[in-house]
């Protein structure tokens, strides 16, 4: 997986390997490698969902953008 999917086609990712894990056609390793996959498609989403709201509480609290922009920044 790759890390610089956006929420959208994460979201369109994990929907895919639910499907398939639903499907119940897989065999037990797959479905495994699988599950591991969802696993993170859905840890990224939490984490790009967790950023969104961070920005949305930010601009409540009246800070710009760019005072974010900087903030985030220093954390990566």
């Amino acid at each position: 997986m790759e890390t610089k999917l956006s929420l959208e086609e994460a979201l369109e990712q994990l929907e895919a390997v639910v499907k398939e894990l639903e499907s119940g056609n897989l065999p037990l390793e797959t479905a495994i490698k699988k599950y591991e996959e969802g696993t993170k498609l859905a840890n990224h989403c939490r984490n790009l969902i967790t950023s969104a709201e961070s920005v949305i509480v930010k601009l409540m609290k009246g800070e710009s953008l760019e005072d974010f922009s900087t903030s985030t920044a220093k954390k990566e």
